[in-house]
């Protein structure tokens, strides 16, 4: 496969005349332009670093105030008496629906932080790994990339008290999770760029000894956690543990690279600077944390100490590459009323943005994508420079202009490991991946 881009971001900055080939679902050639499919602009496409896919058919369910100060808790409640409905014939459904809107939002792949594992009421099913390969299924049916997280969920919180009736899906102890494991990264082989990592819920649903089971798991594999996210946590994890969240994390655990602590929007200053240092990814949902009132990540401080992140879509309540990273920048902005708060040196918001979302998006999946170079698997995105958007628009302005000015209908084409996949800003198995959502949908209506 050839590619012809009139303009394309490479690690070492803006090119013209770029040609690009394709073989294996690798790039094996950057130079001159050679023929091939011709694009107005080629990027790196950036990994969706947390997901949880099923949560996209409640989107728009839960934005009614119950009797008190609505908050995550309360969002939590209502989300666990709706997934008590999901089959998993729904979950694969969804899934594949979740990845056709990520894919023409302009993600290559996502890390699906998965952790609806069993039937209503927690009862396995006869294959432990069944709602594993149903996720698999809906990659492979879209052509999406997946880092696959089975995810670890012990108890109902620090101090050891048992799942509620809505966590019950999600439990296991260490030896039937280590089963399941097992049988969800031998569904994951499907794939030919497949990976499997691991997650321990959150410091609250997760005992020490878990904590370390997990690690040691895969210990070459990526490693998930949400972390820090709401006070409430950060107050009961205190209490239990003489430490807050990432205080205890980095004290007690070996976090490196392979690990993407998910928010951290509850961080003290001496954290922020201590996380960016440890070689984490912080995992950062804007879009999500927003909508849950999660509170903002200290991203400039995080930055200025050579931190890196991605973006997620969490919760899935809107999927738009675009708006993750602007709301990042806005959160910014309006915390310390300033603007063009993560611009640095010579490269735009725009620019710092989107390269920090692609090498923290692909680190954290444990994928070698992240830039337009030999080798690296063939995530790639080609963006509409016909659009009115993007009129008289080069170099960082394009990436600016997507981010504040334009929209996720300026993704034109997507490629994942080399699988051309959205062509005409449109996913090739829209139609039919949709046509089986909206029945899943009309569906749990009924069963409301």
């Amino acid at each position: 496969m050839l590619i012809h881009a009139e303009r394309a971001l490479l690690p070492k900055g803006w090119a013209s005349d770029v040609g690009v080939r394709i073989e294996g679902g690798r790039v094996v050639a950057v130079g001159p332009a050679m023929g091939g499919q011709r694009v107005g602009c080629l990027l790196p496409a950036p990994v969706n670093l947390h997901s949880h896919a099923f949560q996209r058919a409640m989107a728009g369910m839960t934005e009614r105030r119950s009797a008190g100060q609505d908050s995550f808790w309360t969002w939590r409640s209502l989300m666990y008496r709706f997934l008590d409905r999901l089959t998993p014939e729904d979950v694969e459904a969804i899934a594949a629906q979740v990845m056709v809107e990520m894919a023409e939002a302009g993600f290559a792949a996502v890390a699906e932080f998965h952790y609806l594992h069993h039937q209503p009421g927690g009862v396995p099913y006869a294959n432990l790994a069944e709602m594993s390969e149903r996720i698999v299924n809906a990659a492979e049916e879209t052509g999406f990339g997946l880092t696959l997280l089975p995810v670890l969920y012990q108890r109902g919180g620090c101090d050891g008290r048992a799942l509620s009736a809505g966590q019950m899906r999600f439990g296991n102890d260490p030896e039937r999770f280590a089963r399941m494991w097992e049988g969800a990264a031998a569904a994951v082989k499907r794939l030919p760029d497949g990976a499997t990592g691991v997650a321990p819920h959150s410091l609250r649903a997760v005992d020490v000894a878990g904590l370390q089971m997990a690690e040691r798991l895969a210990p070459d594999a990526p490693i998930h956690i949400h972390l820090a996210e709401q006070v409430a946590e950060v107050e009961e994890v205190s209490a239990a543990y003489g430490a807050r969240p990432v205080e205890w994390l980095l004290a007690n655990a070996a976090v490196d690279g392979r690990w993407c602590p998910i928010h951290c929007t509850q961080m003290t200053e001496a954290e922020t600077v201590a996380l960016a240092r440890s070689g984490a990814v912080a995992g950062l949902c804007p879009i999500t944390e927003a909508n849950l009132g999660d509170g903002i990540f200290d991203g400039v401080r995080f930055a200025g100490a050579g931190g890196r992140w991605g973006v997620g879509s969490d919760s899935n309540v809107r999927i738009s590459l675009a708006e993750e990273l602007r709301l990042f920048e806005y959160s910014q902005r309006l915390r310390d009323r300033g603007r063009a708060m993560l611009a640095e040196g010579s490269r735009s918001t725009g620019r710092v943005l989107w390269e920090g979302a692609v090498q923290g998006g692909a680190m954290a999946a444990g994928r070698a994508s992240g830039a337009i170079c030999e080798g690296a698997v063939a995530d790639l995105v080609a963006l509409d420079m016909g659009s009115v958007h993007l009129a008289g628009r080069e170099a960082d302005e394009i990436l600016d202009a997507f981010v504040f000015a334009g929209n996720d209908a300026l993704v034109a084409e997507v490629w994942s490991a080399g699988r051309h996949i959205v062509t005409g800003g449109r996913h090739v198995a829209r139609e039919r991946v949709e046509g089986r959502f909206r029945a899943v949908m009309a569906g749990l209506r009924e069963r409301a």
